[in-house]
């Protein structure tokens, strides 16, 4: 009889020790999905979701079909497919981007961003797909002369929220004392800066490069000066702080594109150098 009761006893050790090794995963996981990971997380779900800010041609914005279109539009669908996933845009306002991704509500950001020292504090960041310039743009006939950045103290000035542009006027302009902290405007829209600028509201706005050449196209404005002084580094996208195995996918994806001459190819077809 003690030795039934003890084999019976070994059998139930067994079984519970074989139960805890194969615990029931979420519905819909796969066993790489439930020892997470952003990357696996990714591929389980099929579809990476991307937040961008779709004021911003040629990098992006929305045409006349309602289709997400510009370089970094079709950057990340050459990325998606390279993943093996479909990829999902979500048009927000650009100083709500960072956040998404710190809350859960995107998987990645790419809008022109530069990877500056203070948002690397709350997401991190692939390597850099292109390169940064920036413009000062005025309204036609001002008279105004910008040769170097510094240049704009003085003068009323306007950038988008949330953008390395707008702390550079605040680092450079406003707390150096050469600009007034009541000329200085910050604009959810770049289109809507672009508009007070060729109105005479504002007398200037400092923007990426390519975007001001193309809001110059469409209201007007002449472009005073391009510069890398302005700028950080050079655009990357933004991922989860902590995702180690999303960022190095990303990069090796990238640094692929860029290798191959597919990001040349698409800078091309965008109009960009």
């Amino acid at each position: 009889m003690k030795k039934q009761i003890l084999v019976a006893l070994l059998l139930i050790v067994a079984l519970l020790a074989l139960s805890a090794c194969t615990a029931v995963q979420p519905a819909g996981q796969t066993g790489a999905a439930a020892e997470s990971g952003k990357l696996a997380q990714i591929k389980a779900a099929g579809r990476i979701v991307v937040g961008t800010s779709a004021d911003y041609p040629p990098y992006e914005s929305i045409d006349a079909d309602g289709n997400f279109v510009g370089f970094d539009m079709d950057l990340i669908r050459a990325i998606g497919e390279k993943l093996g996933v479909e990829v999902e845009i979500q048009d927000m306002p650009f100083d709500s981007l960072i956040a998404s991704v710190q809350e859960g509500k995107i998987d990645a950001v790419i809008a022109a961003m530069q990877a500056t020292a203070e948002r690397d504090e709350q997401v991190d960041f692939t390597i850099p797909y292109r390169m940064t310039r920036d413009a000062f743009a005025a309204a036609p006939g001002s008279g105004l002369v910008i040769e170097k950045p510094e240049d704009a103290a003085g003068k009323s000035i306007g950038a988008q929220t949330g953008t390395v542009q707008e702390g550079w006027i605040q680092r450079n302009l406003v707390e150096t004392g050469l600009t007034p902290a009541d000329m200085v405007f910050s604009y959810e829209r770049a289109d809507q800066a672009a508009l007070d600028v060729a109105n005479g509201r504002i007398q200037l706005l400092l923007m990426d490069a390519e975007p001001a050449m193309e809001l110059a196209a469409q209201t007007g404005l002449e472009i005073l000066l391009i510069t890398e002084l302005t700028a950080e580094g050079g655009k990357s996208i933004a991922i989860p702080d902590g995702a180690t195995d999303l960022k190095a996918e990303l990069d090796r994806i990238i640094q692929e594109l860029l290798d191959d001459g597919t990001i040349q190819r698409i800078q091309e077809a965008n109009g960009l150098p």
